[in-house]
């Protein structure tokens, strides 16, 4: 005889199996899941170590993410370019730049299309666009298709992914 405890008990691992099998499906982090990219800047993790901090290593190398609220570029307010902090590649403009209110350093384009490229990042059971430096494959951020005219974009970058350059 079905009790209410057996019949709860086997919706939850049916719900659990469910979630474990999309997980699967879809990978774990979005650069894993594409094709591999060779890049005009490479270096081995050793090497990146060297040159990178470990928050930027993080973020850049391992497509982690910094705390919301805690970047420097977030109150950044001159003239002048941000580049990958990576291999300096000029990105984003101080011209594109905008508040947001999520936490982190906002741009509705970024200088060129050709500067940074878009994968489908499917981690966390969600999916979304991730935006890599094209020329050294450094984790950005993402895009939204919830920013401000004339684009509707807001590319959410992360700030120890960016050097600013003053103009």
């Amino acid at each position: 005889m079905m009790t209410r405890r057996y019949t709860l008990a086997g919706l939850g691992a049916a719900t659990a199996a469910f979630f474990g099998v999309r997980t699967l499906l879809d990978g774990t982090p979005a650069q894993a899941a594409q094709p591999a990219r060779t890049y005009e800047v490479t270096h081995t993790d050793a090497e990146w170590k060297k040159l990178l901090t470990p928050e930027q290593f993080d973020v850049l190398r391992k497509a982690g993410t910094e705390r919301p609220y805690t970047s420097p570029l977030n109150k950044e307010k001159r003239a002048g370019i941000f580049n990958c902090a990576g291999c300096a590649l000029p990105l984003f403009s101080s011209l594109t730049k905008f508040e947001s209110g999520t936490g982190w350093p906002s741009f509705y384009e970024p200088l060129s299309t050709a500067a940074v490229d878009e994968e489908t990042d499917s981690t966390f059971g969600m999916r979304r666009t991730e935006v890599l430096c094209h020329r050294c494959g450094g984790h950005l951020g993402h895009v939204f298709d919830d920013g401000p005219k004339p684009t509707g974009l807001r590319y959410c970058m992360n700030g120890v992914s960016l050097a600013f350059k003053p103009a």
